[in-house]
């Protein structure tokens, strides 16, 4: 048996491999922007994509395990289950290369992207993975198929090396990540893919990320008198209701500032306390819709949560809040507004800052020469369930890029690449690394 390699020269070839399959990771990228994988709860179009990754793990000699994900024994009955999804042709897929008796990890990803309709136009087809001027464009680009890209890459770098693992690494893509979703990444825990620590390959801007911030959603329905109202009519129509609304909503995010001390890992962070309105739906556009005040107004407010918030704790807040302000003027809300919660609440999460999976990806990244900032993500995602359900440290690791969920959505390819890097060389410290094979004698 040969001897292990000098870790300089190790590293060095982990680093020359990801540069010769740098052309292998844009094509793979590229590919996997160009097959759909929307997800439209309750359903999702997941499958063609899923079907493209298991058979790029039969290229590399690993065998995929295909399942649906409401198949998996205890989903149903486990606490974090969100009910009411369907999973048919919507299945997870997971890889396995062995390794003998040292520490294991997780590379995990989601391949469903929130649809490409959106209010403004593309300039590049959503689905088109075009390259320009150092961008890959497409839904999904960044958010993140370029993360599902890089780990399908580290396992191709691993196969081309003939390298021998000293603990397992598992490969995942799980479906309906978006709109709240986190069960197949639920699933996969169920099924028995457990592992020392997992890196979610996310899109952080090349930060590492041991923490996230919560999220909750709200729906608001407004009903109001409506038809062509004459002048001396009383208030409550629902224009009144929702520009109230909008001028006492800024009130909200002041209490949450001032009651909830700012979690280390947003110090910097520009709005720790973002509370928004993210969609108004008051009746259609255009000559179909006669002139007339509307009888009712959607909306959606979301906020932000710091990572040790509960979700009971923070709808307590919201419906103190809430009724404090509809008190305020009963002269407006003679109809009472309907308050619903339209995905699960998603919880913040946190790992500590000197736990072994931070500092020695912080190490990795360092000793490339592309030092990362150690802060929190600033949206919820699904790494709550490997912190919370399964006690296994995780991280977010992932390349620059802009547009997530909006029109023109893009990674950056260079970002990409250092990203890529950083991950295999990772890889090899944590797991324990050995080349082997003729082509390193």
């Amino acid at each position: 048996m040969h001897a292990a390699l000098p870790k300089s020269k190790l590293e060095q070839l982990l680093d020359d491999m990801m540069v010769e399959l740098q052309p292998d990771l844009l094509a793979t990228l590229r590919d996997l922007v160009r097959i759909p994988s929307e997800n439209l709860p309750p359903y999702g179009n997941e499958q063609a994509c899923q079907m493209y990754v298991a058979e790029r793990l039969r290229e590399l000699d690993i065998q995929p395990d295909i399942y649906d994900i409401d198949s998996v024994p205890g989903m149903a009955a486990h606490p974090q289950f969100w009910p009411g999804r369907f999973y048919r042709n919507r299945p997870n897929v997971n890889g396995r290369l062995r390794g003998g008796g040292g520490r294991s990890l997780i590379l995990s990803g989601h391949i469903d992207t929130v649809p490409a309709n959106t209010p403004v136009a593309w300039s590049h087809a959503p689905y088109g993975g075009e390259h320009v001027d150092g961008r890959i464009y497409g839904r999904g680009s960044w958010d993140m198929k370029a993360g599902v890209a890089m780990n399908l890459t580290v396992l191709r770098a691993l196969r081309r090396l003939d390298a021998t693992l000293g603990g397992d690494l598992i490969f995942e893509t799980v479906v309906d990540e978006e709109f709240g979703g986190a069960n197949g990444t639920l699933a996969g825990r169920l099924r028995g893919y457990h592992a020392d620590a997992a890196v979610i390959t996310e899109s952080t801007s090349l930060r590492i990320c041991p923490a996230q911030r919560g999220g909750r959603t709200v729906h608001v329905l407004l009903r109001g008198p409506g038809g062509l109202l004459l002048t001396g009519q009383s208030a409550g129509r629902v224009t009144d209701q929702l520009a109230y609304l909008l001028n006492r909503l800024p009130e909200f995010a002041s209490l949450r500032q001032s009651r909830i001390p700012v979690d280390p890992y947003y110090r910097n962070c520009s709005d720790p306390f973002a509370v928004w309105v993210t969609n108004i739906a008051i009746g259609q556009w255009g000559w179909t819709q006669p002139i007339s005040v509307a009888e009712s107004c959607r909306v959606e407010l979301y906020w932000q949560t710091m990572p040790d918030e509960t979700g009971e704790r923070v709808m307590q807040e919201f419906q103190a809040w809430w009724n404090q302000i509809l008190d305020a003027r009963p002269d407006l809300f003679s109809v009472h507004p309907e308050v619903t919660l339209p995905m699960r609440w998603l919880p913040g999460c946190s790992i500590p800052a000197d736990a072994p999976l931070v500092r020695e990806f912080a190490e990795t990244a360092a000793s490339l020469d592309a030092p990362a900032r150690v802060e929190g993500l600033d949206a919820p995602s699904d790494m709550f369930v490997f912190h919370q359900c399964f006690n296994t440290p995780a991280i977010m690791w992932g390349p620059h890029g802009g547009n997530a969920h909006q029109a023109d959505e893009y990674v950056e390819i260079d970002s990409l690449f250092t990203a890529a890097r950083v991950l295999l060389r990772f890889v090899g410290r944590w797991c324990g690394l050995d080349l082997l094979g003729d082509s390193l004698r």
